[in-house]
């Protein structure tokens, strides 16, 4: 590509997220429109926009989201979502930062076993109508959730795809992330919730009138249809483990999504278009404009230029390259998803762990302070992973709309926060201690 549709490229892009920013028109039309543009100027194909598995549109992203938002949609149906928010609340005792520190160790528990945006596309519905029964805004309580599905799912290789890029490249093991970053994460959950118990705590307002009418109710009565509840829990669980068989089935999630979805539609006697009026097309038509903007500066050079200057920046310095790598991936992961930065980024971080006398693949710090950054990175910003910009357009659809700069003021705080703990875990556990 010649530098004209490198720097065109580069002005689309950050047009297009100057419009998502200020949101002078909805951020669905902006990342389509950019995209378009892309197109239009030559900065990706068709092909390598459509087509391609390192700069095109994530096409396992997208169905796995149209798969677990059509199971979702048939739940919702049977009132399990209200049944959970009148548990949750109860074993509460209606306490609102009680709630929220429930809900934020259950979606980071559920993020490492499940990934995180599956976590987000079942917990946030419970959380909607907790808020709505404790009379609270939602906003703070949606958005702690997607901080801790974003730091739950670095525990685990499933937990955050990133986590599955990595893995792949560098030949790691579910159990190999388990040791190694699992326990900063599970530090990580108790520190984000000591951080929104003081961010939110002008939200904390405790009603003791609604508190006690929903101690009075019995959240059995909420079950609408028991045999449509029996059939999709069923077939929920059936996804799950296809996910977490993943390593012996070699089934994709969007396939296995998929498959529970038109199995449940089937066995059920709900409306195909009552389930599919569920699904957030808007949220799936962003991911697709995002990922070819993306796509478009792998395409012309532009993140793997980045990626070089900082790889050649670190030198040889081991520790130096560590914590360039780990806070330079934290800044780019809010700005691009952290999907196609790491796609980008695996092949050069494997070129240095050879550089550093590492092996190509095994435990090297440099991979961990890759996941790290990627990961906790996504917080930074609204569109900084999948399960952000999932949340914000489930909360837009439900009428309690969380602006970019709401999510974002907050996603800056934690991201400085969890990074910073992470390098001192990194340098403690690889360096000071090794």
């Amino acid at each position: 590509m010649s530098d004209w549709h490198s720097w065109a490229a580069i002005a689309v892009f950050t047009g297009a997220y100057v419009l998502i920013i200020t949101e002078r028109i909805h951020r669905t039309a902006a990342a389509l429109g950019g995209a378009g543009l892309m197109l239009l100027i030559g900065a990706i194909d068709d092909k390598a926009a459509f087509y391609s598995e390192h700069a095109g549109v994530d096409w396992n992203v997208i169905f796995l989201l149209l798969g677990m938002m059509a199971i979702v949609g048939v739940l919702r149906q049977t009132g399990v979502f209200e049944y959970l928010a009148i548990w949750s609340v109860k074993r509460a005792r209606g306490k609102p930062f009680r709630v929220m520190a429930m809900l934020i160790v259950i979606t980071a528990v559920a993020s490492a076993l499940l990934d995180n945006v599956t976590t987000v596309l079942l917990v946030a519905p419970v959380t909607l109508l907790v808020c709505e029964r404790l009379g609270l805004r939602a906003a703070p309580f949606l958005i702690a959730e997607v901080f801790a599905s974003n730091i739950g799912g670095t525990a685990t290789l499933v937990g955050d795809p990133p986590n599955i890029i990595i893995a792949s490249r560098a030949g790691l093991t579910f159990n190999d992330f388990l040791v190694h970053l699992a326990p900063i994460a599970v530090v990580l959950t108790g520190v984000l919730v000591v951080i929104c118990r003081i961010m939110f705590r002008r939200d904390f307002v405790y009603d003791e009138e609604r508190a006690d009418e929903i101690m009075e109710l019995e959240e059995r009565e909420a079950i609408r249809d028991h045999r449509l509840l029996y059939q999709g829990l069923a077939v929920l669980a059936l996804v799950i483990a296809g996910f977490v068989l993943h390593p012996v089935l070699h089934y994709e999630p969007s396939v296995v999504a998929l498959l529970g979805a038109g199995l449940l539609i089937a066995v059920s006697k709900v409306e195909t278009t009552e389930v599919l009026r569920e699904v957030e097309w808007p949220t799936l038509a962003f991911f697709a404009g995002l990922f070819i903007m993306v796509g478009s500066l792998i395409e012309t050079g532009v993140i793997g230029d980045l990626s070089k200057t900082l790889a050649d920046a670190m030198g040889g310095n081991e520790l130096g390259a560590t914590m360039g790598l780990l806070f330079g991936s934290a800044a780019l992961s809010g700005i691009v998803d952290n999907i196609p930065y790491v796609a980008t980024m695996a092949p050069i971080t494997a070129d240095l762990v050879k550089d550093m006398g590492g092996a190509a693949g095994g435990h090297h710090v440099l991979w961990w302070a890759l996941a790290l950054g990627a990961d906790l990175g996504g917080n930074a910003t609204a569109i900084g992973a999948s399960a952000n910009v999932v949340v914000l357009g489930i909360a837009e659809r439900n009428r309690q709309r969380i602006s970019f700069w709401e999510f974002t003021k907050y996603g800056l705080v934690v991201t400085a926060i969890t990074v910073a703990l992470a390098a001192l875990y990194l340098w403690l556990r690889y360096f000071a201690l090794a």
